[in-house]
């Protein structure tokens, strides 16, 4: 599934959820989502690691801050 141009993500320092799904931490990391994939994958290649949701992978908000060196 691809990313469309016109979908907006809010910055990173407002987000409130836990997690956010692949599209979302891929935008915020400056990465395709398919990269991301490819972390989860091969187990500890990435910088951060997903989890599954109802087997759908996400991304922990918190992990996301870390590895950008933004504050809550």
């Amino acid at each position: 599934m691809a990313m469309q141009a016109d979908t907006q993500f809010p910055p990173l320092e407002t987000v409130t959820r836990p997690a956010v799904d692949t599209a979302a931490a891929a935008y915020y990391l400056n990465r395709k989502p398919q990269t991301l994939r490819s972390w989860a994958c091969f187990d500890g290649s990435g910088p951060i690691r997903a989890f599954r949701i109802n087997g759908r992978l996400a991304w922990k908000v918190e992990d996301l801050r870390r590895v950008l060196g933004v504050s809550q």
